[in-house]
């Protein structure tokens, strides 16, 4: 199953993200069988204010577990994280419009 993932983020996000990138960075390498895709979301001036993750578990609870191991979760990068089930129904990625196969 897969579920957007979006973490908004703290005011001492600036801060954080430095301080936890290398550890972040590993997470992120440790959990690459579950992420289809993630990076930061830029603010108008380039800078990062929020992460985006398209991950796959089982359900919203083993994506919750998974995440909640990321040090940007877990170190308070981000003020608020939103799960949302997601299907991707079109695209490159997919290989097409899913309804055409």
């Amino acid at each position: 199953m897969l579920f957007v993932v979006l973490g908004e983020d703290s005011s001492d996000a600036p801060r954080l993200r430095e301080e936890l990138l290398q550890a972040h960075l590993d997470w992120v390498i440790g959990a690459m069988d579950h992420i289809r895709v993630a990076g930061p979301l830029k603010d108008e001036q380039g800078r990062p204010c929020a992460s985006l993750y398209v991950l796959e578990a089982e359900d919203e609870s083993a994506a919750r577990e998974l995440l909640a191991r990321d040090p940007y979760c877990s170190g308070g990068v981000w003020r608020e994280v939103r799960f949302r089930p997601f299907v991707a129904a079109a695209g490159t990625w997919t290989g097409g419009a899913s309804w055409l196969k």
